[in-house]
């Protein structure tokens, strides 16, 4: 893996590598990457990836146990590994999501700051 500075594309090249592995060994798990975001198989892999994250955020909600404003009790254990594997099973389904649509780390990351100035604009400006 590359310098800390690498990370993002690291993050990227796993998850093209684990794609490509996936593909080897099963070759109908997935459409061939890059899809044809405009064809029907393309679009329903999306959404199927696409919902495979959430649902993963999902499992990573089920570990937070306070967050009920009207509980009287705490529960004050809290699994901070399980969390985290949930959460980073949700972004392997999202990067994989962006690699299917062939956006690449360069890409994302433009993209990225592009939506973060609007949000730091939009907090400027009492939107």
């Amino acid at each position: 893996m590359g310098s800390d500075s690498d990370r993002l594309a690291d993050i990227f090249a796993m998850r093209l590598a684990f794609l490509h592995a996936m593909k080897l060994k099963i070759p109908s798990a997935q459409p061939d990457i890059p899809i044809e975001i405009s064809s029907k198989v393309g679009q329903q892999y999306c959404r199927d990836i696409a919902l495979r994250g959430v649902e993963e955020m999902f499992e990573a909600l089920q570990h937070l146990k306070n967050w009920k404003s009207h509980r009287l009790t705490d529960i004050p254990e809290f699994d901070r590994n399980e969390f985290l594997e949930e959460v980073v099973d949700a972004f392997n389904y999202f990067f994989a999501l962006l690699i299917a649509v062939d956006c690449d780390e360069d890409e994302f990351f433009e993209a990225f700051l592009k939506k973060d100035k609007i949000i730091h604009d939009r907090l400027k400006n009492k939107y």
